[in-house]
């Protein structure tokens, strides 16, 4: 058995899943509206941010989950950005189930 044949295997796995699928066919759509596109960007980058903060041990600044939860509320009034969202969502947490399994099998017992 060769294990980079089972990361392909995988991979085409996750391309070819009704998730991901979803997701790409909604991210074409967002894309061809470039302040809709914009706009997500936007959001995910704060997103991200609050994300890394978060992980590193820091507090929030009032501010910047105020922004994030602005953006979300605007967000979800567009049916075709909610649709985005969910289906991103769908989508990552199929690969963080994925990511899960690997380090389960992959962790070091610790003596």
């Amino acid at each position: 058995m060769n294990v980079y044949d089972k990361a392909h295997d995988l991979a085409r796995s996750l391309k070819e899943s009704q998730e991901y699928k979803e997701y790409a066919k909604i991210k074409a759509e967002v894309s061809l509206n470039p302040d809709l596109s914009e706009m997500l960007n936007d959001f995910q980058e704060k997103q991200y941010a609050l994300q890394a903060q978060q992980m590193m041990g820091q507090d929030f600044t009032p501010g910047m989950m105020e922004q994030v939860q602005e953006l979300m509320q605007i967000i979800m009034r567009d049916p075709l950005a909610a649709q985005y969202v969910q289906a991103q969502m769908i989508f990552s947490k199929l690969v963080a189930d994925i990511y899960g399994i690997l380090g389960e099998v992959i962790k070091f017992d610790q003596d």
